[in-house]
């Protein structure tokens, strides 16, 4: 950063944040004021106060009367409560959970970046994030690194991946398992059941990658339980979650009964195409999480951030509170380490992600390079963790 970008940086950060004269004498630590507060956890929708003490939320209301000892001008923007992104790859790289908190994003679940081989390092940088993290371990030994890895069967070992878990239980909260063709083959469904029981075993969920399998997914669906998850749910045939004539499988339907979540799982490659996308959402099958599946490179890909994840449903049938909902108060249902957040209750930790919604023509990209046009985005304006305000550079 040069001295003029550093100035710039400091001066846009002064003009959010402010010192009240007396800090001992403060009721608050910190106050976003004006801002108009999104919280669907709480039907709420208006322009709010969030005031915050000794991290956790102190209250939300009109004009908070007592002094703070800092406050953010919010006038503009929106504020909602930390993004939760359960389907990330930042675990692969130590930048990895600045860059996403650089975007709103409060915690996060890397989705078997590693397997048993080297969990271990995915597990320290989780530790290391100044954001709650956790981690999936990979069924297939060597994790994301390697395609065709459970091609090999052996590569999809239980006791392997059985004893990473029990030396890192406290921050492996479930199994991934990638099933499509180009990792795991004609062995998908084996894999999977072997997912599963690596994961029974610890009574954790299990997140298939779906999309191009070689299996039917009613098959695959079949293995799921109650708590486990579907990402990638807009990718394109072959086995998609719809049918030829656009309905959704009647399996897909069912597992959602029994309580099965369907994540987005953005990604990059194969996982979200424009024209399935339209065809899930016609049939009114909406996701019940957002995510990203990205790294500390998606800022160069269509991913970009997870703001801009959001912005791609936004004019398409879904209202700002739905898609807030999906990357705030669904998210935390899905993993117990997010259960107290995602939401603005009084007593809630104290995290906030503000947000600009811009009108105007927006270009969004899907995985195969197709482009088409929106007339609102979310931008990223800054972060709130645990009471203390990270202003974006």
């Amino acid at each position: 950063m040069n001295r003029r970008q550093f100035l710039h940086t400091a001066a846009a950060g002064a003009a959010m944040l402010g010192r009240a004269p007396r800090a001992s004498a403060a009721t608050y630590d910190l106050v976003i004021r004006g801002g108009r507060v999104v919280d669907p956890s709480r039907r709420l929708d208006a322009i709010r106060d969030v005031a915050i003490a000794r991290g956790r939320i102190a209250a939300v209301g009109a004009a908070i009367a007592g002094d703070a000892r800092e406050t953010i001008d919010a006038r503009g923007k929106l504020v909602v409560p930390g993004l939760l992104d359960i389907h990330t790859l930042y675990a692969r790289d130590a930048d990895g959970p600045k860059v996403c908190l650089a975007e709103g994003v409060t915690g996060w679940i890397d989705a078997g970046s590693a397997g048993a081989d080297h969990v271990a390092e995915t597990v320290a940088v989780a530790k290391s994030a100044p954001q709650p993290a956790r981690v999936l371990i990979n069924i297939g030994r060597a994790g994301v690194a390697t395609d065709g890895d459970t091609m090999d069967l052996a590569r999809a070992d239980v006791a392997a991946a059985k004893a990473a878990i029990a030396a890192n239980r406290a921050f492996i909260v479930g199994v991934k398992a990638r099933l499509s063709r180009d990792v795991a083959g004609t062995n998908d469904l084996e894999v999977l059941r072997r997912a599963q029981e690596v994961a029974t075993s610890f009574n954790l969920p299990v997140m298939i990658h779906m999309g191009q399998t070689m299996s039917p997914l009613p098959t695959l669906l079949a293995l799921l339980k109650r708590g486990d998850i579907v990402t990638h749910l807009f990718a394109p045939p072959p086995n998609s979650i719809i049918d030829d004539t656009g309905r959704i499988l009647p399996e897909v339907l069912a597992a959602r009964r029994r309580g099965v979540w369907f994540d987005v799982g953005n990604g990059r490659n194969g996982h979200l195409r424009w024209d399935t996308f339209d065809r899930i959402l016609q049939a009114g099958f909406w996701p019940d999480t957002f995510s990203t599946d990205g790294n500390t490179m998606s800022r160069t890909t269509g991913v970009v951030d997870f703001p801009n994840v959001m912005s791609k449903f936004l004019g398409l049938g879904m209202t700002l509170d739905q898609v807030v909902a999906r990357a705030t108060i669904n998210a935390s249902r899905v993993f117990p380490l997010f259960r107290d957040r995602g939401t603005f209750k009084v007593g809630a930790p104290a995290d906030a992600a503000l947000l600009e919604l811009r009108d105007g023509t927006f270009e969004f990209v899907d995985n195969y390079e197709n482009r088409r046009t929106g007339r609102q985005r979310l931008f990223p304006a800054g972060t709130v963790l645990g009471g203390r305000w990270m202003p974006r550079a």
